[in-house]
């Protein structure tokens, strides 16, 4: 066995012991169960956790909001767009336009195509083109609510400058849009602004009573525009159309034309109107002019006017306190009450015939004053005219005979006979706006001011003083029941209205010889009274009668004229005031015979 290496035995066990030192082997540390367990649950509470976020988003965006996020994702291809409907016209009683309607550009923005974030920053740059505060930009956008569906209208009138700078600045401005729109015109400007109002967007009491109401509504605030707005308004239609991702149209998927408002004709006659304002001029007062057979209005002016165009686009709040700041050129002061002056004598005079206790041929004593409670009540003139009758009291406007006979009838009587004549909520022109005379008597003198009656308000009642209030348009009222023979006439505006029963006239229980003396003191006082400027040989045969109102304050009085004509068949009846204009024979007479002369030129 040369050459063999002798290998010693190894047991099994040594063999184990020399693996071992070959190879030691680490110590295991045992790990606890709790700690394994709980970081087990952690990984799992965040595994539930992102996923049930995952879910609920996903239920949220689908379920939730699904409805919401389709239309958006629509709204980027599909839109509606309003279409404004085109608003009537409103022509005088010739058919001369006083209002109507022509072609504007307009600006409206989509509110769910930007955020409102984003909004903020277009807002002030929009401001700086179409010269609106971003404020009121904004403040559109939150009424009408960021995920709104329809556009809105931020701006009205573009100007060509404006529209221009849009045009090229289109891809700064997403969700805009600039529309041809029907806009309102008053061709004669500032002409019977009173009669006709002005228009504007309907405010959010207006969207709430009219849920039928488009976005942007056009409706009448003010007038006629107002009181005819149902008629004249129409009805807006509608376009569908599909727009690329920029928002420019792609095509036409349907269309609902608009349906344009009526005309509207009224009774005014725009010459008759023209020339009461012109004869007005800037002072503060009134013209009421009306066809004393039917009660149509032939011409109402006021002044301080104002211009119904400044309405056709937005009107910062600082032009509406200046425009309401510079003698209220909104009140429309042929429908405010004003004391009448001797105007009122033709009431009393009707009382005084109407109650019975005197009659046509009567006749009183003036002197020069009366003297009641410890105060003196003076003739105007300084002195008495003598024993006269109901033609020579009115001639002269004698103070002493109405007080006399207003006395003796009493004030409940002159109220009553006030009322029947035409002063009152009996004349009604439906205008908004517009108020009614007042003839307190007793009872509601102490009603409304918590004193007594005293005899001096009587003899005050008696010449259209103290606190009898009337409106330009009630004294044409009381003056056409005269000149018609006793018939009290509704005054109305609309021309479809002159012939319904509603506006047929009434009478006033006045007696026709009571009537035939009243007109006979009316036309003394044109051929030898204070209104002998009617008396030139310009008119027909004219009947009428001033007044020289006092107020308050010690102000200058107000002249007052009431009249008609021609004389045996009258078409025509006027009353005017002016404040602080003096006496009626010199300031306010002029005026009606301007009107009275454009009239008749009319019927050559």
């Amino acid at each position: 066995m040369a050459g063999r290496i002798p290998i010693p035995f190894l047991s099994k066990r040594r063999v184990a012991n020399l693996s071992r030192k070959a190879h030691p082997v680490r110590p295991q540390t045992a790990v606890p169960p709790t700690s394994a367990k709980y970081r087990a649950v952690v990984l799992m509470l965040i595994v539930t956790s992102f996923i049930s976020v995952c879910t609920a988003r996903l239920v949220q965006l689908q379920l939730l909001q699904g409805q919401h996020y389709r239309k958006q994702a629509e709204q980027n291809r599909v839109r509606l767009i309003p279409m404004a409907s085109a608003r009537g016209n409103i022509v005088d009683r010739k058919g001369k336009v006083m209002a109507a309607s022509r072609v504007a550009r307009s600006v409206f923005v989509w509110p769910m195509q930007q955020t409102p974030a984003e909004w903020e920053v277009t807002a002030n740059k929009l401001s700086a083109i179409v010269d609106i505060p971003s404020e009121e930009i904004l403040e559109k956008l939150d009424q009408a609510g960021y995920v709104s569906a329809l556009p809105v209208r931020v701006a009205q009138n573009l100007s060509p400058e404006a529209f221009v700078a849009l045009e090229e600045l289109a891809t700064q401005f997403p969700g805009l849009e600039i529309r041809a729109e029907s806009s309102r015109y008053y061709p004669n400007g500032e002409v019977a602004s009173h009669v006709l109002g002005y228009i504007g967007e309907a405010t959010s009491a207006d969207m709430k009573a009219n849920p039928d109401f488009p976005v942007g509504m056009i409706v009448g605030k003010m007038g006629v525009e107002r009181l005819a707005d149902k008629q004249i308004r129409g009805m807006w239609g509608s376009r569908l159309i599909e727009v690329d991702a920029r928002g420019k149209e792609l095509r036409e998927m349907g269309i609902r034309q608009p349906q344009a408002g009526a005309q509207v004709t009224l009774t005014l006659d725009l010459d008759l109107q023209k020339t009461a304002e012109q004869a007005l001029g800037r002072r503060r007062g009134a013209v009421a002019v009306i066809d004393p057979r039917t009660g149509a209005v032939l011409a109402l002016a006021s002044s301080p006017r104002f211009d119904p165009n400044f309405f056709t686009r937005k009107v910062s709040r600082a032009e509406w306190q200046s425009l309401q700041a510079r003698n209220k050129p909104f009140l429309n002061r042929a429908l405010q009450g004003y004391p009448p002056g001797s105007t009122f004598k033709i009431v009393t005079s009707a009382a005084g015939m109407g109650s019975g206790k005197y009659s046509p041929g009567s006749r009183i004593a003036t002197s020069a004053g009366i003297s009641l409670g410890g105060f003196f009540f003076g003739e105007h003139s300084g002195s008495g005219y003598g024993v006269i009758g109901f033609r020579q009291a009115l001639a002269v406007s004698s103070n002493t005979f109405f007080y006399r006979m207003g006395l003796k009838v009493g004030p409940e009587e002159i109220s009553k006979w006030g009322r029947k004549l035409g002063i009152g909520n009996v004349t009604d022109l439906k205008l908004p706006g517009g108020t009614h005379g007042s003839l307190p008597t007793p009872e509601e003198k102490e009603k409304l001011y918590k004193e007594p009656w005293y005899p001096g308000d009587t003899i005050s009642m008696s010449i259209g003083q103290g606190l009898v209030l009337t409106t330009p348009l009630e004294m044409a009222v009381v003056v056409s029941a005269i000149a018609n023979g006793g018939m009290r006439v509704k005054p109305h505006l609309l021309a479809d209205q002159t012939k319904t029963a509603e506006y047929k006239p009434e009478p006033t229980g006045l007696a026709p010889d009571a009537v035939d003396a009243i007109r006979s003191g009316l036309r003394a006082a044109v051929t030898q009274g204070t209104a002998k400027k009617l008396n030139d040989g310009s008119l027909p045969p004219t009947a009428g009668k001033t007044g020289t109102a006092e107020v308050p304050h010690g102000r200058r009085s107000n002249a007052v004229f009431v009249g008609y004509a021609p004389l045996n068949k009258p078409t025509i009846a006027i009353a005017v005031v002016v404040e602080n204009g003096g006496y009626g024979g010199v300031t306010a007479v002029p005026i009606a015979r301007e009107v009275f002369r454009t009239y008749f030129n009319q019927r050559k």
